[in-house]
Order: C-alpha cells, then structure tokens, then sequence
C-alpha cells in the first residue's frame, strides 16, 4: 500500500513490480523500458499500463475516498484488486470499474471488507513488498522482473509469469521466509507448457460422456489464486 489516492502522479519509475497501489499512474513509456529485460512483448507490457492507468483514474473519478485503500496490479490482462473498503456494495463497485476497461481479461478481487488500515499498516506492507522484492532478485534461479508483488495486511500476492512450476514454488518460498508474511497468494501464469500423459487412441465412434454444457463452474464464478 502507498500514500492516499489524491497524490497522482505519473512516474515512470513506478512501472518496477513493488506494488501497485490506485495511488499512482504509470506513464506507458516506462511500460517500454524494462520489456526487454522481461518475458513479456512491448506490447503486452503497453497493454498492461494501459489497462492499469483506465482502472486507477476510473476509481478516483468514482470516489477518491472512498477508493483510497485500494490497490490495483495488472499483468497479462489479469487484474488484481487488493486492499480495503467499507461496504460490500464498494467491493462489487470496484470489480465493475477494473471490468470497465476494455483489455481487462480477468479480475481478481482480493478487497477485504475493513474500516481503515491507516498510514502504519500502509507502511508495514510497503516494507514487506520490498523484502520480498529484494529476495527475489538475490534468488539465482527466479527471474524477479518476471513477478508483480503486492502486499496487503501481511498478505503477499504474486502475479506475473514464471518459466516453470519450480520457479514460481521457489519464488513463493523465498516471499514465505520474509518478516511479518502471513501467507503467500499466487497469481501467476506459467510459461512452460503443461505435461500430459499421452491419450489412447479412439477405436471407432467417440463416445459422449456429457449431454448438456457443465454448469458447475459459472460464468460469475470467482478466481481464486492458489496459496502456499
């Protein structure tokens, strides 16, 4: 978490993945800088600020106070929404404005129901996001620009891409060991492509195991991320 939302500001510096509180607004320049260095094309990366600016200046349009606990991380079109409000009716508003924008692929809406953190709290996730940043470049087999971090009340959430399923554990053990986490959130998106055993072939006509569309995972199904 940062400083209150009416302190906009267009930096590039803040496009580096330590965070990304409603409070800033990341000029797309910066998007281009550190492309390179990731595994992610200019575009998507343009995308990404893209999608970031809209979500933030719509949310300090809706209601700065209201809003000014919330945070807003994007990376590949996935939509983090992390932080605090008052009311329910605030959280769903929330969703809707980060649904607003037109390259938002997916939400994930982690707004806690809490009455202020206020300026201590803010700080304490601000450091830990730091830590966990700081071990992630220390790491020799993660790729720490591949990884967005935010921190909420102790809360680490990792988005981003990695190479492997051993990378993202590795990257989730080094966040765990860090000072005042709670727990560790993932959101990632892994690169390499999964393994599948390697199906028999059909003798004849296939055959139909399901009739009807499977209802069971809902078009408003919430996305969870997977915990460590």
């Amino acid at each position: 978490m940062k400083s209150p939302l009416p302190a906009l500001a267009l930096s590039m510096t803040l496009l580096l993945p330590l965070g990304g509180c409603v409070v800033a607004a990341v000029g797309t320049a910066g998007a281009v800088g550190i492309t390179a260095a990731q595994d992610k094309t200019m575009g998507q990366a343009l995308d990404d600020a893209n999608v970031s600016n809209q979500i933030k200046a719509k949310l300090i349009s809706e209601n700065s106070e209201k809003f000014a606990e919330v945070d807003v991380e994007v990376a590949n079109g996935l939509v983090l929404l992390s932080g605090r409000v008052n009311f329910p009716e605030d959280r769903v508003k929330a969703e809707g404005i980060a649904w607003s924008a037109a390259l938002t692929k997916d939400v994930a809406n982690e707004i806690k129901i809490e009455p202020p953190g206020g300026f201590i709290a803010n700080v304490s996730d601000e450091v830990i996001t730091g830590r966990v940043r700081a071990r992630l470049i220390g790491s020799k087999t993660v790729k720490s620009l591949n990884f967005n971090i935010e921190t909420y009340d102790g809360v680490v959430y990792l988005m981003g891409t990695a190479r492997s399923a051993k990378e993202l554990k590795k990257a989730a053990e080094e966040a765990s060991v860090v000072s005042g986490v709670k727990q560790v959130v993932s959101y990632v998106r892994l690169l390499e492509p999964e393994v599948r055993a390697t199906e028999p072939e059909l003798q004849g006509q296939p055959t139909s195991y399901q009739n009807v569309p499977d209802t069971s995972y809902g078009s408003d199904a919430e996305l969870i991320g997977a915990n460590y």
